[in-house]
Formats: C-alpha cells, structure tokens, sequence
C-alpha cells in the first residue's frame, strides 16, 4: 500500500446531516480530499424512511466513488439521541456490508484526538467544531470553505487510512504517532491487584470483527459479529492480497 494511491471514503453519520468525504492518502494539497459532502433527511419524514434513504444513498455513494476502504464514527452511548444514533449507524453497517466494503471504527474522540495532533494543539485542548474544520483545512493545504460535518468525515477516513495502511504493511510501527500507535497496536499489561501480570491487547488491530470488519472476503449475510459503539468515556481511546475477489465499490448482492 505504500506510495500507492489509497482512496478511503470517511463517514460521519447524522439524521439531518450525514457527512462523507473521500481521503486519498497520496496526494497532497486540494487532492487529499477529491470528493465530500453530505445527505440531509427531514424531521417530518417517517423514521424508518430517514433510515432506509440514508442506507441507500451511502450504496449509491460507495458505486460511484469506488473507495479502496472504509472509516466510521460510530455513536457515543448514554448521550442525548444515542438511539437513533446507532439505529442510523446500523443501517450505514448494513449498506456498507452489503457493497462489501472493509471498515474500521472510531470513536469521536479518537478523531479529535488525531486531528488535535495534527495542530499541534496541547493534550487537553478542547476541538470543538471550527477546529475540526480548521484541521480539514490544513491536511488538504489551507484553502477552500469547509462544512462542519464534512471535515468531521474527512478526519475520519484520514485517520482510517493510517490504520489501513499499517495493519496491511504500507506503514511500520516507527512511521505511526503515538496517537496511533496506542489507538492502532495498543497493548497494555497490569502492573497491579489480581490481574498483575495480565496483558490486555486494547490496539484496534487485534479487534478484527469487534472494531475492523473485511466485508469484502465475506459479502454473505452469515459473516463476522457487530459490536460497534462507545461509552461517552471510552479513551481517545502487510496489504491483502489481490485474490480476484469483489472489494469496496462493486456491486455486491441484491437485497
């Protein structure tokens, strides 16, 4: 993967602004995000056609750009509309399962950590929504007007294709920040109490089917579990080979 264009397609789900953005961890400048935007739903729509429309845009979406793989926020629990939050999120799971895409996780936190650290900004510098754009803003060279929950997208798929370009050899451990290194190959050992001595692997890398899904070897309904989701305190928390199999992009199987 390494000096090889990568496109990943970054999601932030919302029921009346669901942003994307496509990252291309390659190219610099404007290039870095060739493609954004958003789905918007009405409020006075029926729920579960807000649901079933998003879902099927997202497939339109994933035909059209073609992404290699896949980055989304999931929702945070115990938070005000934590339900129809990860209803949505569901179904964007469902789309993307369906189109057989790879995926990979993050809570929000992590990508405002990620993004913190690409500002240069101190460890407890809260990132409210202008810097999060602010950030889109110089990874992609500092030009253009940015909506909110595009640039939200667009630091997720940059930090997804970080962990896509590790876990698949395009990227060693010594070229990943410590931000990364903790969120992608995490490995924590109790020092202390009954469970001193006790090694915990906490990096998403060892969480394939829990954290990361590759959708594209297995399109069948009967594949690997779904446990996304977070707690509001969850902590900022080599490449496949081409075996002629469908991956994220083509059609994958009716419904």
């Amino acid at each position: 993967m390494a000096g090889v264009d990568v496109r990943i397609l970054g999601i932030d789900p919302s029921l009346t602004n669901y942003g994307w953005a496509v990252h291309d961890t390659e190219a610099s400048g404007l290039a870095r995000c060739p493609a954004r935007g958003r789905f918007r739903s009405s409020a006075s729509t029926l729920f579960i056609d807000r649901y079933t429309g998003m879902r099927e845009d997202l497939r339109a979406l994933v035909r059209d750009v073609r992404p290699d793989r896949i980055g989304l926020e999931f929702p945070v629990f115990d938070n005000l509309f934590s339900e129809g939050m990860y209803g949505l999120f569901l179904f964007t799971c469902e789309a993307l399962r369906l189109e057989r895409c790879d995926v990979v996780f993050w809570s929000p936190l992590q990508v405002k950590a990620h993004a913190r650290d690409s500002l240069g900004r101190p460890p407890k510098w809260q990132m409210m929504k202008p810097d999060m754009v602010e950030a889109a803003k110089v990874d992609t060279g500092g030009k253009g007007q940015w909506n909110h929950n595009e640039a939200d997208a667009y630091l997720v798929g940059r930090l997804a294709g970080r962990f896509w370009m590790f876990v698949e050899g395009g990227i060693a451990d010594a070229d990943l920040t410590p931000t990364e290194r903790k969120y992608f190959a995490g490995v924590r050992t109790f020092t202390k109490g009954k469970r001193a001595g006790e090694e915990v692997r906490s990096g998403v890398m060892y969480r394939e089917d829990e954290r990361f899904f590759r959708w594209s070897n297995n399109g069948s309904p009967d594949g690997g579990g779904l446990n996304g989701g977070s707690s509001d305190n969850e902590e900022e928390g080599g490449r496949g080979s081409d075996d002629g199999r469908p991956g994220c992009g083509e059609e994958g199987p009716e419904k």
